[in-house]
């Protein structure tokens, strides 16, 4: 592997530069989201192009290509963060040492997909869209709710307020109105534990010195996963377009 030299600034340049190449005469019209995360109400320059240029559609050039009817291992391997994939196969393992079901268990690799894949914020909605096509309608739901569990201990099983989050967020943080509301709900649901269980098995600091493979939860993903046979993206229902956009997060339009 090659030696990186030179200042962070060059190094900055140079990696522009090898995203420039590589895009040859396209350029990418990045969205007001891109924009917002950074505290700025733009959309850079919108649609505009040089002579010779035109906007990126279709597959992008910088990032790995994806087969024509991907599946949720391919999205995994090709499209999501590798580091943040850890923190999901480690809390699945651990759903799995603990008892869980199969169902739970997916619940659990699956329970911040948003994060590893899409975004962050109200990460457990944008996750349960994600999937609800595919999973148990259980499933879904409590990844779902456990983006308002996770923020509220519960002594019956064991589950304190995360540390990590006295860190993160200060001592002084309350949840919103609206993940109070939905925590309400949640507690007189039927499936209140399914979503307890996530915030149960949830490794907030998982172990560097271990590393779980995806090919552990392959049968498991064959058998609670339902894989369209048109591919992720491919197949109308609701959530394909969040797939569609994943594959090709730099369409302009």
């Amino acid at each position: 592997m090659a030696t990186r030299t030179g200042t962070v600034e060059e190094q900055a340049d140079e990696f522009e530069h090898r995203q420039m190449e590589a895009l040859g005469n396209r350029v990418v019209g990045k969205s007001l989201l891109y924009f917002l995360a950074d505290g700025e109400q733009s959309i850079g320059d919108g649609f505009k192009v040089g002579p010779g240029q035109r906007l990126l559609m279709g597959e992008d050039p910088r990032l790995p290509q994806m087969p024509e009817k991907p599946t949720l291992l391919d999205f995994f391997k090709y499209r999501f963060a590798p580091g943040p994939q850890q923190h999901l196969l480690q809390s699945a393992n651990l759903a799995r040492r603990n008892g869980l079901s199969e169902k739970m268990v997916l619940a659990c690799l699956l329970h911040d997909i948003s994060v590893t894949g899409f975004i962050r914020s109200d990460h457990g909605y944008w996750g349960a869209q994600l999937v609800e096509p595919y999973v148990d309608e259980e499933v879904s739901w409590a990844i779902r709710h456990h983006q308002a569990l996770r923020f509220f201990a519960d002594e019956s099983v064991g589950y304190e307020y995360p540390e990590t989050y006295r860190r993160m967020f200060g001592a002084d943080y309350r949840p919103e109105p609206y993940i109070v509301e939905a925590y309400e709900r949640a507690r007189k649901h039927k499936w209140y534990m399914s979503a307890r269980m996530i915030c149960v098995n949830d490794l907030y600091a998982f172990d560097p010195d271990v590393t779980v493979g995806m090919a552990e939860f392959e049968d498991i993903i064959g058998r609670h996963f339902r894989q369209p046979k048109e591919g992720l993206g491919n197949d109308n229902t609701p959530a394909s377009h969040m797939w569609r956009t994943l594959r090709r997060p730099c369409n302009a339009l």
